[in-house]
């Protein structure tokens, strides 16, 4: 393609260009997840996320190996349990109340195949993990809104 001056038209641009950053980039490590054992009391899973402010963690077990998911939505059948089938708080542990349907992304993904994960699924966190299925760090929706953040103040 040649432009009005006749001359070739390149493709030298290159700060137009998007190269998705990996979700290491903007995930947050495993060493610094709150996470929880299938033996920990539910009671302390609804205290912890409270004073934290998260909504969720990953469940470990004692080899330090991902089985589940424990988060806001699953701490909530607490209270059915209480009311309607009159179990006392005190003997429901993790184990009982957790999921092991989660959403595993490798930690090669870049934070547009994530994006689109979140779009297209009901999902509010990934788990990251290696080639060898080990828990490597967790990624949200609000990352992905930082990445965002940083894309628009970095394009100015």
């Amino acid at each position: 393609m040649k432009n009005y001056m006749q001359k070739a038209v390149t493709s030298d641009d290159k700060k137009n260009e998007f190269n998705p950053p990996s979700v290491t980039a903007y995930m947050t490590p495993a060493r610094k997840l709150i996470t929880f054992h299938p033996d920990t009391e539910i009671i302390e899973v609804v205290d912890t996320l409270l004073a934290n402010k998260i909504t969720g963690a990953p469940v470990l077990n004692e080899k330090k190996e991902l089985v589940g998911l424990i988060d806001d939505k699953d701490c909530l059948k607490v209270l059915f349990d209480m009311t309607y089938h009159n179990q006392p708080v005190n003997n429901s542990t993790v184990s009982h109340y957790m999921t092991n349907v989660m959403k595993t992304i490798s930690s090669h993904t870049n934070i547009l195949d994530i994006a689109d994960t979140f779009l297209s699924s009901k999902y509010k966190r990934l788990l990251v993990v290696d080639e060898d299925g080990k828990l490597v760090g967790q990624i949200s929706r609000r990352d992905i809104l930082r990445a965002i953040h940083d894309f628009n103040t970095n394009a100015k």
